[in-house]
This record gives C-alpha cells, sequence and structure tokens, in this order.
C-alpha cells in the first residue's frame, strides 16, 4: 500500500458549507406579504366593532380592550422578538410568528367571551411582534447595500400602509356577506398559506450573543403597559379616582424596574445606551407619537363615522382606503425622496400633514356629512405613507448592523406602546360625555386637537434632533 504523499498528509478536511445566500427579491416579497397580514389582523376590528361588541356583548367601558389586544401583545414582545430574532435566528423566528398568526386569528374567530377574544387578540400581537421584528432583520442580511436597503425597507414601510388598508375592507365585506368571525377565519387562512410558503424563499441570518433571553425585562414591560392601559380604559368614568392613580403609579413604578433589569442585564432586550443617539431617539419618539397621534385617532373614528352619520360598514372600510390607500402609495414612492430630504425631516413632515388633516376634520362628526371627512383623509394619508417609509428605514440605520431585528423592535414597540395608549385615550375622550349624538360629535373634536397637538409636539422634537451618523454615539 502506497504512503500519503507529503502535501496528501497535510491537506485541511474540507470545511463547512458555505450558508446559502439569501434571495432578496423572495425575501422582500414574503416579509411584506407576512407584514401586510399581520396589519389587516390588527385593523380588522376597526369596521367591525360595533358588531363584535354586541356578539361579546361587552360595554361601552370595555371596547377599547377589543381593539387594544393586538397592539399589547405587540408593544409588549417587540423588543424580546427582535434579541431573540437576532441570537437565534431570524428566518426561524418569522417561520414561527406567521404561523402562530394564522392559528391566533383563527381562535378570535372562535372566542365566546370579551375576555377570550382579547387573549387571542393579544396572542395574534405576539405572533405579530416575531413576523415584523424578523422581517426587517432578514431584509437587512438580505439587502446589504445602502441604495437595497432604501429600496427594500420603503417596499416594506408601503405593504404596512397596504395591510392597514386591506384589513377593513376584507373585514367589512366578510362581515357583510356572512358574519364579522369569518373575516377572522379569512384572515388566519392567509396568515397560514404565507407560512407554508416562507421556508423556501428564506435564509437564515443571526448575530448572536453570549446569554439568556431577557425574560424578566419582557414581564416587566408588560405588566407596565397593562397598568397604563387599564388607567386609560378606566379614566373614561373620571380621571380623579384611586384605582386609576394606583395603576399609573404602578405603570412608572414597573417602568422603572424594566430600566433598571435592562441595565443590569448581560443580553438586555433593550440597550439603553442607544438613547445617547439622536437617529435611535428620532426613530424611537417618531414611532411613539405616529401610534399615539395618527394610528390611535383612525383606530377608532370608523366606529364613530357608523355611529353618528349612519354610514355602513362597507362605506366606512371605502372610507378609511382613502387614508390608508393613499399612504401606501406616498410610501411606496417615498424612496425617492432618499439623498434629498432625511428620514428625520420626512417624518416632522408627516406630522405637520396630519395635524392640518386633523384642523379640517373639526367638526366633521357633527356635521353628519361623511364628505367633511375627504380633505382630511386625503391629508393625513400622505402624511402617514411619509411615516411609514421613514420609521423602518431610520430603525435599522440608528442601531449597529448586527442588532437589526432589535432596532426593529424598538421603533416598533414604540409605535404599538403609542397605540395602544392612544386608543384607550381617545375612546375615553370621544364618549366621556356619553353616547348621544351631540356628545360623541363634542368628545370627537376635542380628540382631534389632542390627535393634532401629539402631532405637531412630534414635528418639533424631531427638529430639534441632529442627524449624526449613529456610529459616533457609541
Amino acid at each position: 500500500m502506497s504512503q500519503p504523499t507529503r502535501t496528501e498528509a497535510v491537506a485541511a478536511p474540507p470545511g463547512p458549507a458555505a450558508p446559502p445566500a439569501p434571495r432578496p427579491a423572495a425575501t422582500l416579497a414574503v416579509t411584506s406579504a407576512a407584514t401586510a397580514v399581520a396589519l389587516m389582523t390588527y385593523t380588522a376590528p376597526m369596521i367591525t366593532l360595533g358588531d363584535t361588541a354586541a356578539s361579546l356583548h361587552t360595554p361601552l367601558s370595555s371596547q377599547a380592550w377589543l381593539l387594544n389586544g393586538t397592539p399589547l401583545g405587540l408593544a409588549a414582545l417587540l423588543l424580546v422578538a427582535g434579541s431573540l430574532a437576532d441570537d437565534y435566528g431570524r428566518r426561524r423566528a418569522f417561520l414561527y410568528g406567521t404561523f402562530a398568526l394564522g392559528v391566533t386569528t383563527v381562535l378570535s374567530a372562535l372566542a365566546p367571551t370579551t375576555l377570550l377574544f382579547t387573549l387571542a387578540r393579544v396572542a395574534q400581537g405576539a405572533a405579530s411582534a416575531a413576523v415584523i421584528a424578523a422581517s426587517l432583520g432578514l431584509l437587512v442580511h438580505a439587502f446589504p447595500t445602502p441604495a437595497g436597503r432604501i429600496r427594500a425597507t420603503g417596499v416594506w414601510g408601503a405593504f404596512v400602509s397596504g395591510g392597514i388598508a386591506l384589513g377593513p375592507v376584507v373585514a367589512g365585506a366578510v362581515a357583510g356577506a356572512a358574519d364579522w368571525r369569518w373575516s377572522y377565519a379569512v384572515l388566519g387562512a392567509a396568515a397560514l398559506a404565507v407560512a407554508a410558503l416562507a421556508p423556501k424563499a428564506l435564509t437564515e441570518s443571526l448575530s448572536p450573543r453570549p446569554g439568556r433571553p431577557d425574560l424578566p425585562g419582557a414581564l416587566t414591560l408588560g405588566l407596565a403597559l397593562v397598568a397604563l392601559l387599564a388607567a386609560l380604559t378606566l379614566g373614561r368614568d373620571g380621571w380623579l379616582r384611586a384605582p386609576i392613580g394606583l395603576l399609573l403609579l404602578a405603570a412608572v413604578l414597573l417602568l422603572a424596574a424594566f430600566g433598571v433589569l435592562e441595565r443590569r442585564s448581560a443580553t438586555p432586550m433593550l440597550d439603553l445606551s442607544l438613547l445617547r443617539r439622536p437617529l435611535f431617539l428620532a426613530s424611537t419618539a417618531g414611532a411613539l407619537f405616529t401610534g399615539l397621534s395618527v394610528i390611535a385617532l383612525f383606530s377608532y373614528v370608523p366606529t364613530l363615522v357608523q355611529q353618528t352619520m349612519g354610514v355602513s360598514p362597507m362605506g366606512t372600510a371605502g372610507l378609511l382606503v382613502l387614508w390608508s390607500g393613499s399612504s401606501f402609495l406616498v410610501a411606496l414612492q417615498a424612496r425617492r425622496l432618499a439623498g434629498r430630504v432625511s428620514p428625520r425631516h420626512q417624518l416632522a413632515l408627516g406630522f405637520v400633514l396630519h395635524a392640518l388633516a386633523v384642523a379640517t376634520m373639526l367638526g366633521a362628526v357633527g356635521s353628519g356629512h361623511w364628505q367633511r371627512l375627504l380633505p382630511g383623509l386625503l391629508l393625513s394619508g400622505i402624511g402617514s405613507g411619509l411615516l411609514n417609509a421613514a420609521l423602518p428605514l431610520l430603525a435599522v440605520e440608528s442601531v449597529p448592523a448586527g442588532r437589526a431585528a432589535m432596532g426593529s423592535g424598538a421603533n416598533n414597540t414604540a409605535r404599538y406602546i403609542g397605540s395602544a395608549a392612544g386608543v384607550s385615550l381617545t375612546i375615553a375622550l370621544a364618549t366621556s360625555s356619553g353616547p348621544s349624538h351631540h356628545a360623541l360629535a363634542q368628545g370627537t373634536n376635542t380628540a382631534l386637537l389632542v390627535s393634532g397637538t401629539l402631532a405637531l409636539a412630534a414635528a418639533t422634537l424631531l427638529l430639534t434632533l441632529h442627524d449624526r451618523h449613529p456610529t459616533a454615539q457609541l
């Protein structure tokens, strides 16, 4: 038997196979589709709130929970979902999240009580958190160049608007033909279809760190949000009551505990040092005020339109499409502003347009003429498109490249904290004087003024921050 040659003796064993290259077009298509379905499940109750509340025997004081279940789950778990996706695999988190979204949406269709429906909606939010946080991480991996990333996040942001637009339309159409429960069954089936297509389209990417998931942080943040939303929901019956004060105090203490836990954790959900980065502050503040001012208002406007103007669910969905559809078109084209308008200034412009829109809508509900809403819906839709295009880009640009999912999680956590708190506040303001037509008109004007004031405050804050490269803020 011949001896091995010297070259053969020292030859290195073959290394592990290189991971498959990402498929940019397929990644963008699948993540955008799943995000759109997640937003459709989020907005579906906007049109069917009255029928859902009647079917589940939900009192007026508790209807905010029918809307707030999903944003509560999103806000509580987006940060931890982003960290888990970075550490254990964005593809894995996305697949689990999309499948869970389908299952929990079907479960909400079967819920017999307000409590079980709300719990199913919270679970939908948790599943959506995995989908949204992992999506932007997958896109950053698939589109490594700045130009490609601008295009991809612009398309993804447009599908956020598209999902918001289609959710009420699908829910209204299905509910009109059958029952409100069937709308959730249809959306659940759509999520499961995307989950079936995703494995072949996506490749894995991760940025692991030593340590365990920050479950104490997730629990503390979740409890703080429950306390805050409960206080805002109960506020419609009077703000100066002891239970509300105790709930607000609990929310403050739990948020303080969350900050302490994040500082001491080796693998925090949120790296608090990021708060020294102006771009991260702009991203987080922009998302928070988008939820508080824009999303919160248009989550309850459809119900007010049906109650005070006699517009049918499908007619209301059509009105909402003017807002969300124009938002979709603007977000899709907003990438053309790259290089000429910074994301921070784009956000400020979006908030100013929303404030102008709100001014045109004052008195519309009391007039009884739905046509009065059209200019405001269009103006706010344009502003929302600018917001939805700038926020995802700023979310991934404001953090280190390896923590893209965490950046997405932080951005969207702020958005849905704002949304959940804003919905509770909007309903409390709009219904504080009672359910009569005159009282709702008066309360709606108050809610509109608050929404516009918050938008102007956001624009002012964003204009005071300075664009500096994030790596300079370490």
